[in-house]
């Protein structure tokens, strides 16, 4: 979607081995609102060119926007267009003798030869090959001649006719000759054209609002510069990219203009606000030093509306982001009560440092902007990219003083409203700044399951849902704190939750269970999902693991210091949910504590002991961990044919072998201590078995004495 240079922050791709991780570039990451919380509050994005001037045009009644058709891409050559629309309604002769007459150069023939056509084709045709010809006069007074007929039969090509008067005498208002009026006549044709396409003309072209551009282009010619800029608007409001293409150019051509000529334009209220719209919105440029035109424009707009109240939240905006704060603020009084006057008012007391001031005026502008209201996609210095809703943006820029204050739960809400806008910076809230009580009610209250996703929707990639991942989130965060019984119910998938509960009833049972083997049972197989579903069951949605990622990538993450948006309390609050250990995959070495759990539980002679350890060797956490489970099977382990390939081919622990080794070694080091006394012992035993024949056979003697 985007081209993308190498961003600020460092892009891991790491496919299971984080000891030989591939650094690439990665997919455009969202901006994070928490990354810099001072800049996030200082800046004022840049506006959209589409939609500010969407502000500036007026939709007329009646008249029907552009349909996708005929303006998209896949749309045919407009020849074509045309050559079909007059076949429309016409019987197949009449189709033939249409598409002959099209062929001729000379008006005159065409109306001759089209004799028996209806008196508004062959007029009308007429005119078309007449201005084909370049005798624009002549084809005025064919479509002149078509509206001139009785509406009832004129009800094809009335339209058209206007639309097409209106170009030729455009035309011939160029010639040498040319009357005086032809201009003014050419706007009212379109005018014309308009209303009979809001009468309900034939209209297939959908001329009426093509109408509009080319009335534009005759006042740009006239130089009146509001109305063309108005009438673009306004093509632009019914849905024709020429609208606003044709704005950009007239931007264009103003920025070109000496400054004496376009001081003299900038006194009307339309040029006003395009320059307004261009400035705020940055057209032409992003970051890096400012354009000259873009200087110059500035200056003339600032020069032009001193003491002006029209557009004055827009005009304020510019100064604001050309760090004139004075002259915001000055504008701002006369602002009113809309939704980027308040966002800059937000702005400017939290420059003079009253965070209560601010927090009022960023919850009236939350208020005053529409939920629906979006100002398209940005680009940040960052190069991160940023999909600006002014209202979720303002409510984010809010949480940041929610959070300073210590109302995490508001600031959890106000994140988590904008769905996947700012989804990094609710979740690291989730699970880093809120308790975990704090999440499950919210959650419990606030966040219902949301439909499962098919199996078709896995398949075709469809993303989880903003709720879904919270939900998730709150499952493996309650894993991650022992609280087994709650966690399964809140996963997405029907495999996740059996997996959650599976892995809640092995660590229950390896802490609770009587016989050793069981409990290595259970914790090995705990440890065996936590490697190898730990990213799905136990993973962090942010760092260190990057869930949010399926793990394969991670983004910067700079350690959290107490300053003046960050409260000391936050920061104790990070501090305590941070994973254990805080290392990317953390839950591979969860999985390692509980295979070397499992190892404790088993008699160090047996195969099981060796296979654990074995497994866990092999399990890619780092060769730190892979040597020392190594060295614990040297010095512990028994002898195992496949101990050359440690780590990389071992069999399944075979448990219940193990029990019958608990004996072999709770005598082992009795064994081991007599050994140096062996031939004493053998000789004490033979003299001890000989004493008791001795005593057996005189006691047998004496009772056969009886």
């Amino acid at each position: 979607m985007f081209t993308r240079n190498w961003p600020r922050h460092l892009l891991c791709l790491s496919l299971g081995f984080p000891l030989s991780s591939a650094v690439a570039c990665g997919p455009d990451f969202p901006m994070r609102l928490l990354d810099n919380r001072g800049q996030s509050l200082a800046e004022l994005p840049e506006g959209n060119f589409r939609f500010e001037i969407s502000r500036l045009g007026q939709a007329i009644t009646g008249l029907k926007n552009v349909s996708e058709i005929v303006y998209s891409m896949d749309a045919p050559d407009y020849a074509v267009q045309r050559g079909d629309a007059e076949q429309a309604g016409l019987t197949v002769p009449q189709q033939a003798l249409v598409k002959e007459l099209r062929t001729l150069s000379d008006a005159h023939q065409v109306e001759a030869q089209g004799a028996s056509l209806p008196t508004e084709l062959r007029l009308y045709l007429a005119g078309a090959v007449a201005f084909s010809a370049g005798d624009h006069g002549l084809a005025a007074d064919y479509f002149q001649k078509v509206l001139a007929l009785p509406a009832d039969q004129r009800a094809l090509r009335s339209t058209w006719a206007a639309y097409s008067l209106g170009r030729a005498l455009f035309a011939m208002s160029s010639e040498a000759d040319a009357a005086p009026d032809l201009l003014t006549q050419s706007r009212k044709a379109f005018e014309q054209a308009r209303q009979l396409s809001i009468d309900g003309f034939s209209d297939p072209l959908e001329l009426g609002v093509a109408s509009l551009g080319e009335e534009a282009r005759v006042a740009r010619t006239a130089g009146d510069w509001d109305s063309a800029i108005g009438l673009y608007a306004t093509q632009n409001l019914h849905g024709s990219a020429v609208g606003y293409t044709s704005l950009k150019l007239l931007m264009a051509d103003l920025a070109a203009m000496p400054d004496e000529q376009l001081a003299a334009l900038l006194k009307g209220k339309p040029v006003q606000q395009l320059v307004t719209a261009s400035l705020i919105s940055r057209l032409g440029w992003s970051f890096g030093d400012q354009p000259p035109n873009e200087q110059k424009l500035i200056k003339l707009l600032q020069n032009s509306t001193r003491g002006s109240l029209d557009n004055a939240d827009r005009l304020a905006a510019v100064n604001y982001q050309q760090g004139d704060y004075a002259s915001a603020k000055a504008f701002l009084e006369h602002a009113g009560d809309g939704g980027l006057a308040w966002w800059l008012r937000a702005k400017l007391a939290m420059r003079e440092g009253d965070k209560t001031a601010a927090a009022a005026a960023y919850a009236k502008a939350a208020q005053a902007f529409p939920q629906n209201e979006s100002w398209g996609e940005r680009r940040t210095p960052d190069w991160d990219f940023e999909t600006l809703q002014p209202k979720c943006r303002v409510e984010g820029e809010s949480a940041i003083l929610a959070l300073q204050r210590g109302d995490y739960l508001q600031a959890f809400d106000q994140l988590y409203r904008s769905n996947d806008i700012y989804w990094f910076d609710a979740a690291t809230v989730a699970e880093r700044v809120l308790t975990v009580d704090e999440l499950k009610h919210y959650v419990d209250t606030q966040v219902p399951a949301p439909p499962a996703l098919t199996q078709q929707d896995r398949d075709n990639y469809v993303p989880l849902s903003v709720a879904a991942k919270l939900r998730n989130l709150l499952g493996r965060r309650l894993l991650r704190e022992g609280r087994y019984d709650e966690a399964p119910a809140y996963f997405d998938s029907e495999t996740l939750h059996h997996q959650a509960k599976s892995y809640g009833e092995l660590r229950h049972d390896a802490e609770s269970k009587w016989w050793p083997s069981k409990r290595a049972f259970a914790y090995y197989n705990a440890a065996t999902l936590a490697r190898f579903s730990g990213m799905e069951l136990l993973g962090y949605e942010m760092s260190p693991d990057y869930a949010t990622f399926g793990g394969n990538y991670s983004l910067e993450s700079n350690e959290l210091k107490v300053g003046p948006l960050v409260a000391e309390e936050e920061v104790r609050r990070q501090q305590a949910s941070a994973a254990q250990p805080d290392q990317r995959f953390h839950y591979r070495y969860v999985a390692n504590a509980l295979a070397s759990r499992a190892a404790d539980y088993l008699p160090h002679t047996s195969q099981a002991f060796a296979a654990v350890l074995c497994a866990a060797a092999g399990w890619n956490t780092g060769q730190e961990e892979k040597s020392a489970f190594y060295q614990r099977y040297v010095k512990e382990g028994p002898y195992v044919d496949w101990a050359l390939f440690f780590g990389e081919r071992c069999p399944y622990p075979d448990f219940h072998n193990a029990d019958k080794r608990y004996v072999t070694q709770a005598l082992s080091p009795i064994r081991a201590t007599l050994r140096p006394y062996k031939k004493w012992l053998e000789m004490g035993a033979v003299v001890a078995a000989t004493g008791i024949a001795l005593v057996l056979i005189n006691r047998r003697k004496r009772r056969l004495r009886q």
